[in-house]
């Protein structure tokens, strides 16, 4: 499950009024839930053990195989993560100094149907293998393809002012741009950068 989980990518949602990043897995097996508001990460694994016991404790008219329930879980929260959640079933969470708990409430074969998935804080290893790591990764690629076009807009920039300056005129004056500012750019992008820096909303 936790090597899966690697392969997910995170997905924005919303559990009630509060807005996440998210990512899951769900097996025969068991699950587990990563959840981060960018000002901490929580995670649940619970095997198929964990999932029967609790099962019986939240949906005592329910007498299903616990493959059944992780199922009906997995149909529940993947489309969420789609960005496609159901309208039949409704999420909400209460958060705490040390925990965070996502409450469901949906249907299975035709009776109420109940789930609780009870987050801990992750562990710093979880936290940078899913988290810190891919974006620092992700970061430099971006910073690098940056780097690149930029260079080649300067490039192109100075091809065009030959032209100009061998007689080349446009045959559409709309087509005319405005030199590439690398100083003006760089200021933009780190502007926006710092105001995109807080937590998804709603």
């Amino acid at each position: 499950l936790e090597s899966s989980l690697l392969t997910q990518p995170w997905a924005s949602v919303c559990f009630g009024e509060s807005a996440f990043l998210a990512k899951a897995c769900f097996r025969d097996t068991g699950y587990t839930l990563l959840i981060s508001d960018l000002s901490g990460v929580w995670y649940e694994s619970a095997d198929a053990e964990a999932v029967g016991q609790r099962s019986k404790e939240l949906n005592k008219r329910l007498t299903v195989h616990v493959s059944s329930f992780l199922h009906h879980l997995c149909k529940l929260m993947c489309p969420l993560l789609a960005g496609q959640p159901d309208a039949t079933t409704s999420f909400s969470c209460h958060h705490t100094a040390g925990s965070l708990s996502l409450h469901v409430k949906s249907e299975l074969s035709g009776l109420p149907f109940y789930w609780d998935f009870h987050c801990c804080p992750a562990p710093m290893e979880m936290v940078s293998c899913h988290l810190v790591r891919p974006l620092i990764r992700m970061s430099l690629v971006l910073q690098y393809q940056v780097q690149k076009l930029t260079s080649l807009l300067l490039q192109k920039d100075a091809e065009i002012e030959d032209y100009r300056e061998s007689g080349a005129t446009l045959s559409r004056d709309r087509l005319r741009t405005e030199p590439f500012q690398e100083k003006t750019f760089q200021q933009n992008f780190m502007t926006e950068v710092r105001s995109s820096a807080s937590p998804p909303s709603c």
